[in-house]
């Protein structure tokens, strides 16, 4: 069971004090946010990709790159990464360079995000958002696992003998997490490709989060991946922690009133009730989120949402300390309990190359003698993975 932060990377105006930080302050903060986790002993952290204020993640990659350069464990993850306006290449390109960087500490989430105007910033019609993600991801999921690709699609220009550069990291792909808040094509997708399944559910009532996650896990057993117990979960979260539940409440409700996700909407505890939200003690927290299981099954990652809605940096990483110090240590005995044996650890790249080659070497793919041309003969490489100079890497490599 992995826990950590996501980070929507939003500025926004303390509404106790009236001060907005800059964008240089909130990057720097966020650095700060990471290392600050993995010093309280938690596994992931997590940002967006946005690209209009008031946010400032423009460029996940390059703020993941330097955030491992900086820590020893942490894992470096998106949440999300959008898969329907940036280009295939690129991202295959960019985030396997992060996967050497961090020496495999890292994944990713893809998802459609949630800002409208974002499609003809880049050049997509909204309207299509969902035959984009499910046409880029078949891309990219080829990119990773087929040295050479010929590939023909409706939303971008064609390739013939195309080498996406670096090949993942001994051979093996990021593993990827497919993000939804609402869409069972999304959960099916994830389920096609034996990938995870992250269920921000920090908005909607559980209910909802239940049905996607059960299509996601009976559609998984399926296609073949496992049962679906052995399905990859992970959930969203939030949580406003003091040492007792009324200076929780007391500090926490002039940012929950102001926010603009959520501001000017239902009260404070009506969201409390209605979603995971949780504004209380650690035991009110460790007792919500202990109960996630009972809810979606056992599940592999649980992410929470703290530097949100104007809250300062010290009171972050206050909330860090509580969640490394009384929340996560109880929480990891409660999940571990009685948990299947059937049911699979979260996914490392360690892991994940040990179930791949066993006790045999990782495949590092050396270029052949540079052709400069990307379209011509078997393989750029001196060896040659069985079926993929021709295309044929099954789906599930």
């Amino acid at each position: 069971m992995q826990f950590g932060l996501m980070s929507v990377s939003d500025i926004t105006r303390d509404p106790t004090t009236g001060y907005t930080p800059s964008e240089a302050e909130r990057i720097r903060d966020v650095v700060t946010i990471a290392r600050h986790a993995e010093e309280a002993g938690l596994d992931v952290f997590a940002i967006g990709e946005h690209h209009n204020p008031p946010f400032f993640s423009s460029s996940p990659t390059t703020t993941l790159a330097y955030i491992a350069a900086q820590t020893e464990r942490l894992i470096v993850s998106t949440s999300t990464t959008l898969i329907t306006t940036n280009d295939p290449v690129r991202i295959a390109e960019d985030y396997a360079m992060l996967q050497h960087l961090s020496g495999g500490r890292m994944d990713l989430m893809m998802g459609r995000g949630n800002t409208g105007p974002v499609y003809p910033w880049f050049g997509k019609d909204i309207r299509q958002g969902l035959q984009l993600a499910i046409e880029n991801y078949n891309l990219l999921h080829r990119l990773w696992t087929e040295d050479v690709v010929d590939w023909e699609g409706s939303f971008r220009t064609p390739l013939q003998g195309f080498t996406s550069t670096p090949r993942p990291l001994d051979d093996v792909k990021p593993f990827v997490w497919h993000g939804s808040i609402r869409t069972p094509e999304i959960a099916e997708q994830a389920a096609y490709y034996g990938d995870g399944f992250f269920a921000n559910n920090i908005f909607w009532p559980k209910e909802h989060y239940q049905r996607l996650i059960a299509l996601y896990r009976q559609r998984y057993a399926h296609y073949g991946h496992g049962t679906p117990e052995q399905a990859i979960v992970g959930l969203g979260g939030q949580a406003f922690i003091a040492k007792n539940s009324q200076d929780a409440v007391r500090q926490f409700r002039p940012y929950f009133d102001s926010a603009p996700v959520y501001g000017n909407g239902p009260t404070m505890e009506d969201f409390t009730e209605m979603t995971p939200l949780t504004v209380g003690s650690p035991q009110q927290v460790i007792d919500r989120y202990a109960a996630m299981r009972d809810t979606f099954g056992d599940y592999q990652r649980q992410l929470f949402l703290t530097d949100h809605a104007g809250l300062p940096l010290k009171t972050v990483l206050e909330q860090i300390d509580f969640l490394g110090a009384d929340v996560v240590p109880v929480l990891r005995r409660e999940l571990a309990r009685n948990r299947p044996a059937n049911v699979p650890d979260a996914p490392t790249h360690p892991a994940r190359v040990k179930a791949k080659y066993g006790d045999a070497e990782p495949r590092q793919p050396r270029p052949n003698a540079n052709r400069g041309d990307n379209v011509t003969g078997g393989s750029p490489y001196q060896d040659t993975p069985r079926g993929a100079a021709f295309g044929l890497a099954g789906k599930g490599a």
